[in-house]
């Protein structure tokens, strides 16, 4: 399984961007996507993330609630993150991680967990 991010760039403070992230190979079912962000000397922290296919409260993180709207097309195994008035505090390399099930080339299922190659989002000021 992997995953593909696409969206990121450089956008002045109070711009928007939309990140995607789409899970390709063999997919049986995807339970939780979500994003991660690291920016440069610190920590990967969690973004925004949504539990399950079958619905459930999204997490966000605290310095994103209101701002950033995470959705997902189950039907595509795509995730979104709306991002709105973005601050120069945003600025990191967003990556998608997502956890499910997948049909191994002998036909059993196994549980898989995989993170996207990341897509840079620069704010400036």
């Amino acid at each position: 399984v992997q995953l593909v991010e696409s969206g990121g760039g450089v956008v002045q403070a109070g711009g928007s961007l939309r990140l995607s992230c789409a899970a390709s190979g063999s997919v049986l079912r995807v339970h939780a996507m979500g994003w991660y962000r690291q920016a440069p000397g610190k920590q990967r922290e969690l973004v925004a993330m949504l539990p399950s296919s079958g619905g459930g409260r999204p997490n966000y993180a605290d310095s994103v609630k209101g701002r950033f709207t995470i959705s997902r097309d189950n039907a595509k195994n795509t995730v979104y993150l709306q991002m709105n008035t973005l601050k120069p505090e945003d600025t990191a390399d967003y990556l998608c991680n997502a956890v499910g099930v997948e049909v191994s080339t002998a036909g059993n299922h196994r549980s898989f967990g995989v993170w996207g190659q990341g897509t840079l989002v620069t704010v400036s000021s």
